[in-house]
């Protein structure tokens, strides 16, 4: 029963690493500069 609850946290650790490298990825990968978004709501100005 331990060496299954090892594997369940390893397996978690494991997914953690994967989503925070995602999450690094794509915020590193954002231009600098400003974003002008125009939708339904109205018009969005954000600098990055």
């Amino acid at each position: 029963m331990k060496q299954n609850h090892l594997f369940l946290i390893v397996g978690a650790l494991a997914v953690a690493v994967v989503v925070l490298g995602i999450y690094v990825f794509r915020e590193e990968s954002k231009p600098d500069g400003i974003e002008l978004r125009v939708g339904e709501s109205g018009i969005s100005v954000e600098s990055n």
